[in-house]
């Protein structure tokens, strides 16, 4: 007697769901523990950490200030490619507390800073501007910052329009009394304007003389009520570019996990500056363009498996200054030029299928639904640099966008040819800038 024959659209389906089983075994996993937003429409971008007292020698804490009350959506949706959005800018202190967007506050904290950005600058009232009564007293400037506390910051010298280093600004202006003027936009419509200037600066007990920044009398866009920014790019008016010498050519810095509320980031100059549980990767110059910080990224796997069309050619930069990839702290999402963005994508979506899929939320196209539960697992998530490998926590990747249970996977495509590591990838380690070197280190648990 003759079997039945098996329909063909059920063997499809078996043989499918075999092929599905041996595929995702195969994969590595790691468990994300879920903490969705605290409360709704506060913005995950913007959560403040508690700024605690220096714990040593040059280690210095940054404090995340949130900006203005937009829904995360916006926010995301603005950044731009090139953005050099100051996501963890620093609050000042306006004594008089009645100028708009600038209310008085008690709260101090050290200036953050963008590797994007070339120009130092601080917050200053236009009452000290060069020539005025105060400075020509002799008096030191109201303090902003707790960076300038205990006369970090002395008093401010004025540049001329004719010096050399006025001329090494961009847009250089002149007042009319023959002074500097600086003025720089940023990528999200910020801008700082104000008079340029030279200044001791200390650190504990390292004294750094003649550093050229900016004196900032208008602050405007995210920069509202900030204390300041310090420019940590590799142009010659960043502060490490000018104080170099003193640190030894080295700095590195730690963002502590946006949910977190107890622990402060740091920046440390100096020697201390260099992990030694960091895998190091070289640092690249783009002829072309000299402010940021490229690195080789040789490709990325996704669950232990290199991802197929990432590869180093995706991401090389030419001889045009075109392409390439920079790590820059004032981005929040990582973007990928679009064919290494859908190719990293689709191969997360293929290891998560066990996953709940959730609406797409601003920018992000790849989101879950994950209320109800607390652990989850995900494939695995490594950047293969030159010379480094860097393995990513699941919460780098994998991150709340609103209080309802929503994770979206925290990367976006673009169409531009430069592709941009963005600190939400950086959060939790220490990225060593080892100049000195020409090299970029990452060690991971790096806040510790």
């Amino acid at each position: 007697m003759g079997g039945k024959p098996i329909p063909i659209f059920f063997l499809f389906s078996f043989l499918f769901q075999s092929f599905y089983t041996t595929l995702t075994a195969s994969l590595e996993y790691q468990s994300l523990v879920l903490q969705s937003l605290p409360k709704p429409q506060t913005p995950f971008m913007g959560r403040r950490l508690r700024n605690r007292s220096l714990t040593r020698p040059g280690k210095y804490t940054i404090r995340t200030i949130a900006p203005p009350r937009l829904p995360l959506g916006r926010r995301l949706a603005g950044e731009p490619i090139h953005s050099q959005a100051p996501t963890r800018r620093l609050q000042g202190q306006n004594p008089n507390g009645n100028r708009e967007g600038r209310p008085a506050s008690t709260s101090h904290a050290l200036a953050s800073g963008l590797l994007q950005s070339t120009l130092t600058w601080f917050w200053t009232p236009e009452a000290t501007s060069f020539g005025s009564s105060a400075l020509r007293a002799g008096n030191a400037i109201p303090r902003p910052t707790r960076f300038s506390t205990r006369r970090n910051l002395r008093r401010f010298s004025g540049v001329t329009c004719g010096s050399p280093i006025c001329r090494r600004l961009d847009s250089p202006g002149c007042n009319n009394r023959q002074m500097c003027l600086y003025q720089v936009s940023y990528g999200d419509g910020s801008f700082t304007f104000g008079e340029f200037s030279t200044e001791t600066m200390t650190f504990r007990r390292t004294r750094v003389k003649n550093i050229a920044l900016g004196c900032g009398h208008d602050n405007e866009g995210l920069f509202v009520g900030a204390g300041g920014l310090l420019g940590l790019g590799r142009g010659k008016l960043s502060f490490p570019s000018q104080a170099g010498r003193r640190f030894g050519w080295k700095f590195s810095y730690c963002l502590v996990d946006r949910s977190a509320s107890s622990k402060p980031s740091s920046i440390i100059f100096g020697q201390s500056a260099v992990s030694r549980t960091a895998v190091f990767t070289p640092l690249l110059s783009n002829p072309k363009i000299g402010t940021f910080y490229y690195v080789g990224l040789n490709g990325i796997s996704v669950g232990g498996v290199w991802v197929k069309g990432i590869s180093a050619s995706v991401f090389k930069l030419d001889n045009a200054g075109n392409g390439g990839v920079i790590v820059d702290s004032g981005t929040s999402v990582t973007r990928l030029t679009r064919t290494a963005y859908t190719a990293l994508r689709d191969a997360f979506v293929a290891g998560s299928s066990h996953l709940k899929r959730a609406p797409d939320f601003s920018l992000f196209d790849t989101c879950f639904d994950l209320s109800g539960k607390t652990v989850v697992k995900v494939p695995t998530l490594v950047f293969h640099f030159a010379g480094a490998d860097v393995s990513l926590p699941a919460s780098n990747y994998l991150i709340p966008v609103d209080s309802r249970g929503s994770f979206c996977f925290a990367f976006a495509g673009t169409m531009s040819s430069l592709s941009i590591i963005g600190n939400i990838q950086q959060q939790g380690f220490r990225v060593v800038y080892d100049l000195a070197g020409s090299r970029m280190g990452f060690a991971p648990r790096g806040c510790d």
